[in-house]
């Protein structure tokens, strides 16, 4: 799971990218609109954490621009600003949640599973692809009713391929999600072919069929009409 986190507290900042890391969340962050505006024309995520106050300007702005563009990335409102006019029109401009400061770090990322869930599995706990089955809240996944040990990063990387199936993902594409921007400037992305190859074995070796196509000097892709 990828995050934008926009917020102008270098403190708050710190404490969130800090604890949403060690649960397991890419966690990207920027202090204003403009970062943030060029952060999401070149990457995509899961979910932006959106401050409404900005030095550059009122968050609610972004949210916008977002629905504007025809995007649909989830935003959750996370300020100060707790009065019942900022919430509404945060609500009404399609964010999906709003959370008022100061807030239990632990609650932040129970309302971003939450969004997260309502996107990308429909409300769901499970998503569903042909014999796969993934459990978003226990992070498991099944094939063919038999439980697949997948590490977190080869679980994310599913949950990727399956939300964006029939599309090709390039590699640099694959490891900013799942890792981050520092992999930008890397000029070997082997590790992204090895993370795809466990992730076919594992599903293959639990009776399922191979799905992900190599698509050469592009990347890859889940095509659900492959036999």
């Amino acid at each position: 799971m990828k995050i934008l986190l926009v917020e102008d507290n270098p403190e708050l900042t710190q404490n969130v990218v800090h604890y949403l890391t060690n649960e397991g969340v890419v966690c990207e962050a920027v202090g204003n609109l403009f970062e943030a505006e060029d952060r999401m024309l070149i990457h995509s995520y899961d979910c932006i954490l959106l401050d409404i106050m900005l030095p550059d300007g009122n968050g609610l702005s972004l949210i916008e621009k977002i629905k504007g563009l025809g995007g649909n990335t989830p935003v959750l409102i996370i300020s100060a600003k707790d009065s019942l006019e900022d919430k509404l029109m945060g609500l009404n401009l399609g964010a999906d949640d709003y959370l008022p400061k100061p807030f239990h770090l632990a609650e932040l990322l129970a309302r971003i599973k939450a969004i997260v869930r309502r996107s990308k599995f429909d409300g769901k706990d499970e998503l569903v692809f042909r014999e796969i089955c993934v459990d978003h809240e226990n992070r498991q996944v099944r094939v063919q009713d038999n439980l697949v040990d997948l590490t977190p990063k080869e679980f994310d990387l599913l949950v990727f391929f399956i939300t964006n199936k029939n599309r090709v993902l390039g590699k640099q594409a694959i490891a900013q999600h799942l890792w981050g921007d520092y992999t930008h400037d890397l000029d070997n992305l082997d590790f992204v072919y090895q993370h795809v190859k466990n992730l076919r074995k594992k599903i293959c070796a639990a009776g399922g069929t191979d799905y992900l196509s190599t698509v050469y000097g592009l990347g890859y892709k889940l095509d659900e009409h492959a036999r």
